[in-house]
């Protein structure tokens, strides 16, 4: 099995440290895994704008450029869900690279089925469910389909020692990042992001850990702006951690 890993453009500019953690993990786990260099923007921002045919290009370079592995497997679910459900339409065609792009919960959960001891992360832990997470790749159930409870990001996070993992109240309520929605709505963005951030700090967590540096990055934000001492780690560099 070949895998083309995927690093989203904002995870390469700001948080590179997770694309390290993600292929240091899929490298220790026994992975044939390679990052094809020439890779660039899945075109996310600009279709999320309006612009759906300046994201064509994108998409029809990435259809190219990853076509040849078994899976995609990036460190992000906002960028995998659009990969996933909408490179299809934009192309105007089946889309095999799109069937086969997975974020990387979803992958070691479901493909690989990692079931052995990982990292070690003597911490607790606060769980943050990120909408495209939850309701277009299905990493963990929507409160509102009343389903029996599952979350694929935990059951993966218990395989790390030391770890205590929780999860805040209305675990599955959105942070209010968005991507153009906290550019547009800024001040309901940023309250919906307070509001998330104290409900991930009356758990006692020490971090904050979620699939999705784009949310992560929107409750730092807000944590630092208002003082509060909590940290924030993509879930992949806790299940690398100390590897």
């Amino acid at each position: 099995m070949k895998i083309g890993l995927f690093i989203p453009c904002y995870v390469d500019a700001v948080f590179p440290e997770v694309g390290v953690a993600t292929y240091k993990l899929l490298r220790h786990l026994g992975i044939d895994v390679t990052y094809p260099l020439k890779q660039t923007c899945c075109g996310q921002p600009m279709a999320n704008a309006g612009f759906e045919k300046q994201a064509i290009p994108l998409a029809e370079k990435f259809e190219n450029l990853f076509k040849e592995f078994d899976y995609v497997v990036a460190p992000s679910v906002s960028c995998t869900a659009f990969v996933k459900l909408n490179y299809p339409r934009l192309l105007n065609h089946e889309c095999q690279t799109a069937k086969r792009c997975m974020d990387v919960v979803e992958f070691l959960h479901d493909v690989i089925k990692v079931n052995r001891r990982l990292g070690t992360f003597p911490h607790k832990v606060s769980l943050h469910n990120s909408c495209h997470g939850v309701r277009e790749l299905g990493l963990s159930s929507p409160s509102e389909e009343h389903i029996t409870p599952f979350n694929k990001i935990k059951d993966l996070l218990q395989l790390v020692d030391g770890i205590n993992v929780v999860e805040p109240e209305r675990p599955d309520e959105c942070c209010g990042f968005g991507g153009m929605f906290s550019v547009e709505e800024t001040a309901i963005s940023a309250q919906m992001g307070k509001d998330k951030v104290e409900r991930h700090i009356q758990t006692g967590a020490e971090y904050v850990t979620g699939p999705d540096c784009s949310c992560l990055m929107h409750m730092a934000g807000v944590a630092k702006k208002q003082g509060l001492k909590i940290e924030f780690k993509h879930v992949v560099e806790i299940l690398a951690s100390g590897l």
